[in-house]
């Protein structure tokens, strides 16, 4: 006999209580390095590496400039994305003052569609059901392969239309951080690298900044959408929720490294665990997924690849399509 819903209720508070006091366990004994000084590190190396980056762009050479790109494409990668979704999440610092970001997407935006939709309403059907990644009107391997090449060029446009109705102060902040960010990326390819024209510095811009917008807008769709979804009246408890509506995939260098682990392979448990930094997502990745195998949770897990070969497969039904609503026995 099922469980009745004052029951499953109860189970999954219980549930997500235990786990969690085990999470706050390992955490109470890691030092700051630990909590914080490892990710801070890697977005000082990011920035410190960023001019090698634009002296290799001065190259005459294949080599030189090819590496030049890739290195100002992992710097730029590993401060917009991990570390303005580490602020995103208060988890950046314990100031609160450095958990703000200041770039295209406002903090208070930013805040609203990623934590209070994505992570609140995560695969809930019309509201944090990753729908924003669907552009159904494209073809499979345009939307895979060459509309996130795209992401530079739509991001500040996208802002700008975010912030009508935003106050003036925060207008004029958000505007002068965009102009501000392009001027100094432009000036520097011109001052530095050698290049001879403002056009040539803003494509070249906005190509290593697409550097890795493919993986990107792959993992932003492979760890959420084919999963289980959920209407809005019928959601089940946290733990449940995320059990069945998020994915892991395998660690790997340059990923693990410029998108955070939080993004990749502890995708599980940064959404069970959003506060926590990329690298204690790491720590209480054992916790988690053998607490979840003693009682016989889903603790999903897929290749890059495997999940790349769906999506090209079954992409008009899990993409142009609405996905169906996953009726979970037993839970909802």
């Amino acid at each position: 006999m099922g469980m009745s819903g004052e029951e499953q209720w109860a189970d999954g508070e219980s549930r997500m209580q235990e786990l969690a006091a085990l999470v706050q366990r390992e955490t109470r004994s890691c030092s700051w390095w630990e909590r914080h000084g490892v990710d801070w590190t890697i977005l000082t190396l990011a920035l410190s590496i960023a001019p090698a980056g634009f002296l290799l762009l001065g190259s005459d050479s294949l080599l030189p400039l090819s590496l030049g790109f890739l290195v100002l494409g992992i710097a730029h990668t590993v401060v917009s994305v991990k570390g303005s979704h580490l602020a995103s999440h208060s988890s950046l610092s314990q100031s609160k003052s450095w958990n703000k970001v200041c770039g295209s997407f406002t903090a208070e935006k930013g805040t609203y569609h990623h934590v209070k939709l994505h992570h609140a309403y995560t695969n809930v059907i019309g509201l944090g059901d990753s729908s924003v990644w669907k552009v159904p009107f494209f073809p499979r391997y345009i939307y895979l392969f060459l509309l996130p090449l795209a992401l530079p060029f739509l991001t500040p446009i996208v802002a700008i239309g975010l912030i009508q109705d935003l106050p003036v102060l925060t207008v004029i902040r958000t505007l002068s951080a965009i102009t501000l960010g392009m001027w100094a990326h432009c000036w520097l390819l011109i001052r530095v690298s050698g290049f001879q024209s403002l056009p040539s510095a803003f494509l070249c811009m906005m190509l290593y900044k697409a550097t890795f917008t493919i993986p990107y807008i792959h993992i932003n769709i492979f760890q959420h959408i084919g999963l289980a979804m959920f209407s809005p009246t019928k959601k089940p408890k946290r733990i449940y929720q995320m059990a069945h509506g998020v994915l892991n995939l395998p660690r790997n260098m340059f990923f693990d490294w410029s998108f955070g682990h939080s993004f990749i392979n502890c995708h599980v448990e940064h959404h069970l665990f959003p506060m926590l930094t990329d690298h204690m997502c790491l720590k209480v990745k054992p916790i988690v997924s053998k607490y979840f195998k003693q009682h016989n949770i889903p603790y999903n897990e897929d290749t890059y690849l495997s999940r790349l070969r769906l999506f090209i497969d079954k992409y008009e039904e899990l993409m142009v399509y609405a996905p169906q609503l996953t009726e979970l026995v037993g839970i909802q």
